[in-house]
């Protein structure tokens, strides 16, 4: 293989983990729950072998199927962003991100106070959509920063790009960065910026600033080893800029697609990888089933005119990070198995693996690096 074009479906979990009572998510199952939609259409993942997997009884299964198949544990703590597409790249976070129910302390808020020369309004759980609309009109009169978390490891910054310029939001969140380590290294400091009248929008220039990963992951392996490593949407983001060679960022769904459709026109040699960010942000989070179930049929589309265009020396690799079960009873992300369809090679059943990180060693294995992980390579049953 050549290239590999690894895909993220952000939050399309199937079904819930053995341990998912401990993180409040017994019973949760993104794909099944979106399944039940009327805007649900997926031939092309069904044709891919989608249905074939253990447990997802409810899709049609196919006798031969185009790819082969399978669903993945996660091994590591947590069922955020950022500990997913670590884990897929090869880590495992045996202790989790800290998450601040409460809101953050007060030592937290006064230094970022200090250090910014603005006042901070809200400090508690909120979802994103809620929080500019119960306090955007306090913050474009007082000039306050809005700062809000979630169940994730998450220090979010809100701010009118009227009141606060888009660069000086991103200097407000390089702040938060530097402030937030150790004790309190949350996963990312996510900056959230909004416009318009009440109730507010909130815009596409979103920007995430993760904690640099905690070791060695396969894109540095890649990287270091001469290969490309083409990072789209948010995964730059994600790994803090470290293993990659080259980024683009996306607006959306549609544009990361786009961006794609691109990239494999490109003559390179290594790894693209890909987060498709709206089932997550803008459906999962929303509690919005239909539009969950559109946005992955929009895909399925998309993806079967993106197969024709691979040749024998591409793989391509769709996953996910995490759910987030759009019918549960909270806005969170949700701790569920990820599947694992594998477009190159022999067809076959790849079973329940147990960590996201097969992924990563399947990668270094194909492209024969001296890269070390707990995942455990499926390059064999794919015939390579």
């Amino acid at each position: 293989m050549k290239r590999i074009f690894l895909i993220v479906l952000d939050s399309v979990g199937v079904g819930f983990l053995p341990d998912a009572a401990e993180y409040g998510d017994s019973g949760a199952d993104t794909m099944r729950r979106i399944s039940r939609s009327e805007k649900f259409n997926i031939p092309t993942l069904i044709k891919l072998g989608l249905g074939n997997i253990n447990g997802i009884d409810y899709l049609e299964s196919t006798d031969n199927p185009l790819a082969s198949y399978g669903k993945m544990c996660e091994i590591s703590k947590g069922k955020d962003t950022t500990t997913g597409h670590w884990e897929i790249a090869g880590l495992n976070i045996k202790k989790p991100f800290p998450t601040y129910s409460g809101g953050f302390p007060d030592s937290v808020i006064k230094e970022f106070e200090e250090k910014t020369g603005r006042k901070v309004i809200c400090n508690k759980v909120y979802s994103g959509t809620e929080v500019i609309k119960d306090y955007g009109e306090e913050h474009i009169e007082s000039g306050a920063l809005i700062v809000y978390t979630s169940a994730d490891s998450v220090f979010q910054i809100a701010a009118h790009e009227d009141v606060v310029g888009v660069e000086e939001l991103y200097r407000y969140c390089e702040i938060a960065r530097e402030i937030l380590k150790g004790e309190h290294g949350v996963g990312r400091v996510i900056a959230r910026p909004f416009t318009g009248e009440y109730p507010f929008s909130r815009t596409s220039r979103r920007h995430d600033y993760s904690l640099a990963p905690i070791g060695q992951t396969v894109l540095d392996a890649l990287k270091d080893n001469g290969y490309d490593v083409i990072a789209v949407g948010k995964i730059n983001d994600i790994f803090a800029s470290h293993g990659i060679t080259k980024s683009i960022s996306t607006t959306d769904n549609d544009d990361g697609m786009r961006v794609t459709d691109q990239i494999v026109n490109w003559d390179f040699n290594g790894l693209c990888f890909v987060n498709l960010v709206d089932f997550d942000m803008v459906y999962g989070h929303r509690n919005n089933i239909d539009g969950y179930a559109e946005a992955l049929s929009n895909f399925d589309k998309w993806l079967s005119e993106f197969l024709p265009k691979l040749n024998s020396e591409d793989m391509l690799i769709i996953t996910a990070d995490h759910g987030c079960d759009p019918g549960d009873n909270s806005t969170d992300h949700t701790r569920e198995y990820a599947p694992v369809l594998v477009y190159g090679g022999r067809n076959t059943d790849l079973g329940v693996r147990h960590s996201f990180a097969d992924i990563a060693a399947t990668i270094s294995d194909i492209f024969s690096l001296d890269y070390k992980t707990h995942g455990v390579s499926f390059k064999k049953e794919l015939g390579l």
